[in-house]
């Protein structure tokens, strides 16, 4: 019972971050498209995505704590079962990624509240659609484990 409230809360976290990686630079894409001398909505927006950025550390915590207990949940013996697949191996190494995506966001947010943003909302565009890309990955190695 405890591994189905660990599951949930699991899933809830996952969907909460995601909801945030898949904003977060939406709105990158927003504050590269103002124009030079409009700081009032450039400044509107920074806010935003600070504050978002701000919720989804707890959220990203979360996913990996609650990832964690699922694992070992139920003792060593249910641990060695997961980490005998491969699936988990992938699926750890892009939440690992996903991570890392989730810092150089925090990395990019600071660069556009310090004007020293050098991208343009065409990569950022681009940018935006890893996590999707990630998402599709993860749920089909969580759903289907092919190796």
């Amino acid at each position: 019972m405890l591994y189905l409230y660990l599951k949930a809360l699991h899933i809830f976290f996952v969907v909460s971050w995601f909801a945030g990686l898949f904003y977060l630079p939406r709105i990158f894409v927003n504050i590269a498209m103002v124009p030079a001398g409009n700081t009032a909505e450039r400044e509107r927006l920074v806010l935003m995505a600070t504050k978002l950025k701000r919720f989804m550390l707890p959220l990203m915590i979360g996913t990996w704590v609650l990832g964690l207990a699922i694992i070992f949940s139920n003792g060593m013996v249910a641990a060695r079962y997961y980490f005998a697949g491969g699936w988990l191996h992938a699926k750890l190494v892009l939440v690992f990624l996903l991570s890392g995506y989730d810092g150089y966001c925090g990395k990019l947010l600071r660069d556009f509240a310090q004007g020293r943003n050098t991208r343009s909302h065409v990569w950022f565009r681009v940018f935006n659609e890893l996590p999707a890309l990630a998402l599709f990955l993860i749920v089909i190695l969580v759903v289907v484990k092919p190796f």
